[in-house]
């Protein structure tokens, strides 16, 4: 189930890693966002593995569209979720294109000043 949300970066966590039983090292990092809806949600994010240097050079008060996985899991008998993030992209500003400068009477080439461009044919 692929899902994704826009919204301000709220707070990035601090790094994490580790190593598991299998001696495997192991690296996250989790960022909260407040979206952007009538009522506002806060929403934990999780990056995994290399997808941790996604967070770089992003900062609180940034607005990104993060995309991301629902997953759960159960342990004795409990039900753990996990929201993970597999691509983060800084959202459009959505201002308008620039528009064309305005047409200006200093914009028109200047007639030629030989009469043969007068005896067109139309």
């Amino acid at each position: 189930m692929a899902l994704s949300v826009k919204g301000k970066i709220d707070q990035i966590l601090k790094p994490e890693s580790g190593t598991s039983r299998a001696g495997k090292e192991w690296s996250k990092q989790d960022f909260v966002i407040e979206t952007d809806d009538q009522y506002p949600k806060k929403v934990c994010f999780t990056l995994f593995g290399e997808k941790v240097s996604m967070i770089n050079g992003l900062s609180a008060g940034q607005e990104i569209e993060v995309s991301f996985n629902i997953e759960s899991r159960e342990y004795n008998g409990r039900w753990f979720h996990n929201i993970n993030a597999w691509k983060i992209e800084k959202a459009s500003d959505g201002n308008m294109p620039v528009p064309p400068p305005e047409f200006g009477m200093d914009d028109i080439p200047p007639e030629p000043a030989d009469d043969a461009a007068g005896d067109l044919p139309f």
